[in-house]
C-alpha cells in the first residue's frame, strides 16, 4: 500500500486529489495539509512515502517543506504551469518530480507509483528548465567522486541528464534494460544521491554536461 499526504493551500485541490486517490486500491490517503508548516507536521506523524506538495502555501512554502521532508518521503511538487518559476528550486531542495495540477487522474495515479517505486518524474520541459538555469549559473568544479565512475557510467549519467528513460539508454547504448538499471544504481551509490531528479542536477552542476546554448 502506497501511503500517501497532499499538501495543497487551496481546498478544491487537495480534496480532489485526496477523493481520487482513495479509489485507488494500492493507494492511501494518510493525511492531508494545507501549508507548509501542517505538512511536515503530518508527515512527521503518518510517515508517507508519498507527498504531494503545491509550491505557494502560507506560513512555509512548499520549497522548504520539501526540504524538511525530503529525506523521509519522496515528493512530487504540484504546479500550474510546467515551466513555474519553482520547479528548479524544488527540485534541488529534495523533490523527486512535478505534477501539473491539471493532470487527469490516471496521470496523477502513475505519477505516485513511479516515484513511490523510487523513479524520478522528470518531464522534458523540466529537463529543458534545468538546462535554461544552468546555463545562467556558472557550474562549479566536478566533485572527486565523478573519478570513481566509470566511462560506461558517465555515458549513462550524460544520457540521463538528457532527460532519456532506462529503453531509450539501452536502445542507444545497444545494452539490455537491466544492464542501464545496474549501471544507473551504481551511478547513485557512489555519487551518494537518492534519484535520477538528483543525478540530472548533479551533471549539470558538476559540469559534466553543458547546457545547450
Amino acid at each position: 500500500m502506497i501511503r500517501v499526504v497532499v499538501a495543497d493551500d487551496q481546498a478544491i485541490v487537495r480534496d480532489g486529489f485526496a477523493a481520487l486517490l482513495a479509489t485507488q486500491d494500492d493507494i492511501e490517503v494518510v493525511g492531508t495539509a494545507s501549508q507548509g508548516e501542517e505538512a511536515v507536521r503530518v508527515c512527521g506523524e503518518q510517515r508517507p512515502d508519498v507527498v504531494l506538495m503545491d509550491v505557494r502555501m502560507p506560513v512555509m512554502d512548499g520549497i522548504e517543506a520539501t526540504r524538511q521532508i525530503a529525506g523521509a518521503a519522496r515528493v512530487i511538487i504540484l504546479t500550474t504551469f510546467d515551466l513555474d518559476d519553482y520547479v528548479y528550486e524544488a527540485l534541488a531542495a529534495g523533490a523527486s518530480g512535478f505534477l501539473l495540477k491539471d493532470a487527469g487522474a490516471e496521470r496523477l495515479f502513475d505519477a505516485v507509483r513511479v516515484v513511490a517505486a523510487g523513479e524520478a518524474l522528470l518531464a522534458p520541459t523540466v529537463t529543458r528548465r534545468l538546462i535554461s538555469e544552468f546555463a545562467r549559473l556558472r557550474p562549479r568544479p566536478a566533485p572527486a567522486a565523478l573519478d570513481e565512475l566509470t566511462p560506461r557510467e558517465v555515458d549513462v549519467l550524460r544520457l540521463v541528464a538528457e532527460g532519456l528513460s532506462n529503453r531509450e539508454i539501452a536502445d542507444r547504448l545497444v545494452v539490455s534494460d537491466e544492464t542501464v538499471k545496474t549501471h544507473v544504481s551504481r551511478v547513485l551509490a557512489k555519487l551518494g544521491l537518492r534519484d535520477r531528479t538528483q543525478a540530472v542536477i548533479a551533471a549539470y552542476e558538476s559540469g559534466l554536461v553543458e547546457p545547450r546554448r
